[in-house]
């Protein structure tokens, strides 16, 4: 049984990358999806070609969160699923931590850590109304180990996870489930802005993982939160 069809999902990023691959696959299994992103020329292309519902914000920016949640709720009365995909890296190349300005981590954190938790408070009290709902925040191999020169990023999604611990514990008896996902190494264009001079043959394709990531979601898991590398 397609338990995707007819629900309701929001995912930020979703021009590129996994984001991207996330929305065409659930369109294909008849889910009904919201994506926002920043650039307003590619959000437009992809909604000429899926029919999504089109959200041009950037949750790093505090005023464009009531945008997307009004909008989005507005559209669909209800959200199942909201996956926090959008991230920054920061200025490439990366560079050591004692090179980086405070301004770098303080950016790279609005859009990884800060973005997802305003976003995440937006959703959740219509969620909590059906007692029912499943956070997903896209999360790196780099928030459990110290890779030089990913300080800002590493740092940003090992407070994500941690972030998703404590909303899980905090609203297990709500029926809210929170899931950090670390998809993997993947063949994507921040990956390539990380390591350009990376072997893409070893690289895990974004539509890899979201077939992953799906088959996980659908597997069930309880409310709570759980972390999964795929």
């Amino acid at each position: 049984m397609n338990t995707l069809k007819n629900s309701n999902w929001l995912i930020t990023g979703g021009t590129s990358g996994l984001g991207l691959a996330l929305t065409e696959q659930l369109i294909k299994q008849g889910a009904n999806v919201a994506v926002v992103a920043r650039n307003a020329q590619r959000l437009t292309q992809l909604a000429k070609r899926l029919p999504i519902i089109a959200v041009n914000a950037d949750i790093a920016n505090k005023e464009d969160i009531y945008k997307i949640s009004g909008q989005v709720l507005a559209h669909f009365g209800h959200l199942d699923v909201l996956v926090n995909n959008a991230s920054d890296l920061g200025p490439t190349p990366l560079r050591p931590l004692i090179d980086s300005d405070c301004e770098t981590l303080e950016a790279v954190l609005q859009t990884n850590l800060i973005g997802p938790f305003r976003l995440t408070k937006a959703i959740l009290p219509s969620m909590l109304l059906r007692q029912h709902g499943t956070i997903i925040n896209i999360s790196s191999d780099a928030a459990v180990s110290a890779y030089p020169t990913w300080g800002s990023y590493g740092t940003s999604k090992a407070a994500l996870d941690h972030l998703s611990r404590i909303w899980g514990e905090e609203l297990r008896e709500q029926g809210i489930r929170f899931l950090a996902v670390d998809p993997g190494d993947m063949n994507t264009p921040m990956h390539a802005a990380a390591i350009p001079n990376a072997d893409v043959t070893k690289l895990k394709e974004p539509q890899t993982a979201a077939r992953q990531l799906l088959d996980l979601i659908q597997s069930g898991f309880k409310p709570g939160a759980e972390r999964k590398s795929l």
